[in-house]
């Protein structure tokens, strides 16, 4: 029996075109957990838990019959924690609980604890998330052995690094609305800042930097 004259031939093209095929196999992307990033990664049960760490700024106090007056505080230090529970790939819900301490002027101290619930909205771009979120409670407070329990609110915006599928790092701005509607003069707790204040509003302004756990 006579083989063809061209078979080695052919047998050498053969693993030659093997040979290439197997290489660019070997140079094709190896796909990763990223590779289908997009901005409907959020679904209905994702849920986050935040941690925050920075400080809080006191602007100005609002009397209802002095007008604008100035707080007579330092700046405070501030930590958080808070999870929030996604709707959509947009939508949350959560809660919160902060808390800070200032020392003032007198070289008194002043604590706050804002316990509450938030929700928002987040935006995202590529790797980056921004969430806008109001949080609406309560916040203990604590001065001059006078105490206060009353309302408290706290619009925020933050930006966050997806650095991977389970964690994100980001800065977070929060304004501070603190009223403390006592309804009577002279109120202890009040006595080193402002006689005669009915009904106040602090406003104080949050720095901070924070962490997020996504599952």
């Amino acid at each position: 029996m006579r083989f063809p004259r061209h078979l080695p031939v052919l047998v050498c093209l053969f693993f030659c075109v093997s040979l290439f095929a197997q290489e660019d196999d070997e140079d094709a992307p190896i796909e990763t957990d990223w590779s289908g990033y997009l901005p409907n990664l959020y679904s209905r049960g994702d849920q986050t838990f935040n941690m925050h760490l920075g400080l809080v700024f006191p602007l100005f106090y609002a009397d209802t019959e002095k007008g604008v007056l100035p707080t007579k505080m330092n700046f405070g230090g501030m930590a958080s924690l808070s999870y929030t529970y996604f709707l959509n790939s947009h939508w949350f819900l959560g809660a919160e609980l902060s808390g800070a301490f200032f020392s003032t002027e007198g070289e008194n101290n002043y604590f706050i604890v804002p316990i509450g619930f938030k929700t928002g909205y987040q935006f995202i771009f590529r790797r980056f998330e921004f969430p806008l979120s109001l949080m609406v409670g309560f916040a203990p407070q604590q001065r001059l052995g006078g105490s206060y329990f009353g309302f408290f609110a706290k619009p925020a915006a933050a930006v966050f690094f997806r650095f991977n599928p389970d964690w994100s790092f980001g800065v977070n701005a929060g304004f501070w609305w603190v009223p403390q509607w006592t309804g009577v003069r002279d109120d202890p707790a009040m006595a080193d800042r402002h006689s005669g204040t009915i009904n106040i509003n602090g406003f104080f302004l949050e720095a901070s930097i924070g962490v997020r756990y996504h599952f």
